[in-house]
């Protein structure tokens, strides 16, 4: 693993889920999609449902707590190709590679692709 990778690891752990989610809003928002959308996404992969989703936004978790807390479905390793200049299974660090996973859903959430697809393995009504 390169060194630089590390301090990206060290980076992504301590930043708030909470200063990324209004990025992940306006991206999704910006290309047609609801915020309804983006939380049933980040709720597939994580297990949390609105309220819970809330309460970490307002609380302020960082990314390595937000995913402790979360359980992750048992598709995420589904989730596969580049984002932010990384292949997301070849990603070894645990929590880097969840933090991708979310990337990845979100992107492909605001590139308009169906909801049946982006949640993998199950219906987009779940």
């Amino acid at each position: 693993m390169k060194k630089n990778a590390t301090s990206s690891d060290q980076r992504i752990a301590k930043m708030t889920f909470a200063s990324v989610y209004p990025m992940y809003v306006a991206k999704i928002e910006k290309k047609g999609r609801a915020r309804d959308e983006l939380d049933r996404v980040i709720g597939w992969l994580t297990g949390f449902d609105d309220a819970r989703l809330r309460e970490l936004v307002d609380e302020q978790v960082t990314f390595e707590t937000f995913f402790e807390r979360a359980s992750l479905n048992p598709n995420a390793h589904l989730i596969t190709g580049v984002i932010c200049g990384y292949r997301i299974e070849e990603i070894e660090n645990p929590l880097s590679r969840k933090v991708r996973y979310l990337d990845k859903l979100v992107d492909e959430l605001a590139r308009g692709r169906p909801l049946e697809k982006i949640l993998r393995g199950s219906t987009a009504s779940a």
